[in-house]
C-alpha cells in the first residue's frame, strides 16, 4: 500500500508526461504549428567559452559558482526561444532525459500505456487553443534543440509544448496536491524596512536528477516587461519569478478535481503575468481572462502596490484573497477567499491535508518576529520542525522545508533583490541578484551580487543530515524489496526507524512489512509507535488505525 501510494504521488507527475506527449499523435492539436514568419531570427553561432560558460551574442549561460546555472536572452518570442534552446541544450536533453527515463520502468505494460495515452488525448485535445501565440512561438524556437531521441513520441514542438501542461495533468488526474509549496509575504510594520519581502518553497519533487540543474533565467523580451524565473531546461511557465516593476509570481497547488478538457497551463498563465503586469489589478485582469484546468493560488507581490494578495483560480471558480488592515500574508495550498468559502473539495482538503498545519506553522514563525528581514525569511523557510518546534522526522511533509524543495526564494520587490536557494534544497547558499543591476549590464561576467548572498545552512554538515540521506537511500532499497517480495534483515529494518526515529514513516514501512510476512505481532509494534509520531495526513492515520484493527483481530483469532 506504502509503496504504491509513494510511487503515485512522486511519480505520477513523470507518467503523465508519458501520456501527454504520446497522446499528441491523436490529438487534432496535431496540426497546430505556430506561424512564425512575422519574427526575424538571425541567430549567431554558440560559443563555447568552457564547460560552464557559453555565449550566443549578447545572451549567454553560464554556472556560478554555487551550481546555478545563470541564463540572459533577449528578443522576439522566437528569438528567445531559438536563443534559450541553443544556449542550454545539453541541459535541455538532459532534463527530457530524467523525465522521459521513468516511464518504461513505471509503466512496463504497452497495453496500459496504450490506453493511458487515449484517455490523455481526450483531455489534452483543447490546450493548444488557450496557450498565447507568442509563447507557442518560443516553445517552437526551443524545440528546435530538443532530443531527437523522442521523436517517436510525438514532433519536438509538441512534445515540448505539452510538456508545459504535465505539472496540471498529473495534478489533477490523481486528484493530489503534488507539491507542499509554502508562501508568506510581510509588509510595512511587520517587515524591517517597511518595504515589502515574500518567502517561498517550490516543494515539487520528480527525482533528484529533476533538481540538479536549475536555471536562473533573465529575459529581456522586445514586448512587455523584463523579468527573472527560477527554471530548468525546457520550461518557459514561471514557476517563481519578479519583473523589473517589481511584480513577483509563485504558484501554490490546490486540491483539483479532474478536468474535462486541459486549457491553459498555469506556468503559462503566471509566465503571462509576470510579462505583462506591473500592478495587481493588471495581474488579475489577465488571470480571468485565461481558463485553467486544475485549482492553482497563484501568490501575487508587487512593488507598486507595496503587499501581496493570492488570486485562486480554478476551472469554474475564481477568487481574490486581499487581508484588509494587514501586513502579512500566508498561502500554503487550500484557498481562502470568500469565493471558496463553501467548496466541499477545498474544505475537505483543509481537514484532511498537511495545508493546514504548515499555514499554522507559518504563523506560528512569523509571530515570533517583530520584523521580517531576508535573513529570518530563509531561517523560515529552511525550518524543519512542527508546531511548537515539535521534532516531527526530517522529510514530513508537515514541516516548511521538507528536504525536497526544487528551490526556496525570497524576494523584496520595491528594492528588485531577489534571493535564491542553491543545492542541497533549500540548504545552501542563497545567492543574491539585482535586477536593476542584471537588466543594466546584463553581459558582466557574473549576474549576481555576491555581497547580499545569505550563507549556507549548516544543518548539511551535520549527523543528522547524513542520517537523512543514508534513510532516503536506504527507504527505496527497502521499498523496492516490499514491491519485488523480496526478504529484508530485521537489522536492516532497524537501520530504517534509526536513521530518521522521529518520523512515523519509518515505522510504517516497517510495520508493511511485517504484516505482509505474516509476523502480525512485530507488525503491531511498528504500527503502534508510529501512531506516537506526528502522522501528515488524515488519510495517512486512517491507514496505521486500519492495520492496528486488522493486526488485533487476526491475534485474537
Amino acid at each position: 500500500m506504502l509503496l504504491k501510494k509513494v510511487q503515485t504521488v512522486r511519480w505520477f507527475y513523470l507518467l503523465s508526461v508519458l501520456f501527454l506527449v504520446t497522446s499528441c499523435g491523436v490529438s487534432k492539436s496535431l496540426h497546430d504549428v505556430p506561424d512564425v514568419s512575422a519574427y526575424s531570427a538571425d541567430i549567431p553561432e554558440r560559443e563555447k567559452i568552457s564547460d560552464s560558460t557559453f555565449t550566443l551574442g549578447n545572451s549567454h549561460l553560464t554556472k556560478n559558482k554555487q551550481g546555478l546555472w545563470e541564463l540572459y536572452v533577449a528578443g522576439n518570442p522566437l528569438e528567445i526561444g531559438l536563443k534559450t534552446g541553443r544556449l542550454t541544450q545539453e541541459l535541455f536533453k538532459k532534463q527530457e532525459a530524467a523525465f522521459l527515463s521513468k516511464v518504461d520502468e513505471l509503466v512496463p505494460s504497452k497495453t496500459r500505456q496504450y490506453f493511458l495515452r487515449k484517455l490523455l488525448a481526450w483531455y489534452n485535445r483543447k490546450m493548444y487553443l488557450n496557450i498565447p501565440e507568442e509563447f507557442k512561438a518560443e516553445i517552437y524556437g526551443l524545440s528546435r534543440y530538443a532530443s531527437d531521441d523522442y521523436d517517436h513520441l510525438a514532433s519536438n514542438y509538441l512534445r515540448i509544448l505539452y510538456l508545459h501542461g504535465a505539472h496540471d495533468i498529473g495534478h489533477a488526474f490523481q486528484d493530489l496536491a503534488l507539491v507542499g509549496c509554502t508562501s508568506f509575504a510581510a509588509w510595512g510594520e511587520k517587515s524591517e524596512d517597511g518595504s515589502l519581502i515574500i518567502g517561498r518553497n517550490f516543494d515539487f519533487y520528480a527525482g533528484d536528477d529533476f533538481a540538479k540543474d536549475k536555471i536562473i533565467a533573465f529575459v529581456n523580451p522586445t514586448e512587455g516587461h523584463k523579468f527573472m524565473s527560477v527554471t530548468w531546461a525546457g520550461m518557459i511557465g514561471v514557476v517563481s519569478g519578479m519583473n523589473e516593476h517589481g511584480l513577483t509570481v509563485t504558484i501554490n497547488a490546490g486540491k483539483s478535481k479532474i478536468p474535462l478538457v486541459a486549457k491553459t497551463p498555469v506556468s503559462i498563465l503566471t509566465r503571462e503575468i509576470l510579462q505583462y503586469a506591473s500592478t495587481i489589478e493588471e495581474a488579475i485582469a489577465i488571470a480571468k481572462k485565461r481558463q485553467v484546468f486544475v485549482s492553482e493560488s497563484i501568490f501575487v507581490g508587487s512593488a507598486k502596490d507595496k503587499k501581496a494578495i493570492t488570486i485562486e483560480v480554478s476551472p469554474k471558480n475564481f477568487g481574490v484573497y486581499d487581508v484588509p488592515n494587514s501586513n502579512q500574508l500566508i498561502c500554503a495550498n487550500h484557498f481562502q477567499s470568500e469565493a471558496y468559502a463553501d467548496d466541499e473539495n477545498n474544505n475537505k482538503h483543509i481537514v484532511e491535508s498537511h495545508s493546514q498545519y504548515r499555514y499554522e506553522r507559518m504563523q506560528e514563525l512569523l509571530s515570533q518576529h517583530q520584523k521580517i528581514t531576508p535573513q529570518i525569511a530563509v531561517d523560515i523557510l529552511r525550518n524543519k520542525k512542527g508546531l511548537n518546534g515539535k521534532d516531527i522526522g526530517y522529510g514530513n511533509e508537515k514541516a516548511l522545508n521538507q528536504l525536497l524543495a526544487h528551490h526556496g526564494i525570497v524576494f523584496k520587490p520595491e528594492q528588485r533583490l531577489v534571493w535564491v536557494s542553491s543545492s542541497p534544497y533549500q540548504l545552501g547558499e542563497f545567492v543574491a541578484y539585482d535586477l536593476n543591476e542584471v537588466f543594466h549590464n546584463p553581459t558582466k561576467k557574473s549576474l549576481s551580487n555576491a555581497q547580499l548572498n545569505i550563507e549556507k545552512d549548516n544543518f548539511q554538515f551535520t549527523q543528522a543530515y547524513r542520517d537523512y540521506e543514508a534513510y532516503r537511500i536506504l527507504r527505496r532499497e527497502v521499498l523496492s524489496s516490499i514491491s519485488d517480495d523480496e526478504h529484508v534483515e530485521p537489522p536492516t529494518l532497524s537501520e530504517l526507524q534509526n536513521l530518521n526515529p522521529d518520523y512515523w514513516e519509518a515505522y510504517y514501512i516497517v510495520g508493511t512489512y511485517y504484516y505482509e510476512k505474516g509476523y502480525f505481532t512485530a507488525a503491531l509494534n511498528a504500527f503502534e509507535k508510529a501512531k506516537t509520531k506526528e502522522i501528515t495526513t488524515v488519510p495517512d492515520k486512517e491507514r496505521v488505525d486500519g492495520y492496528i484493527k486488522k493486526i488485533k483481530r487476526k491475534l485474537e483469532l
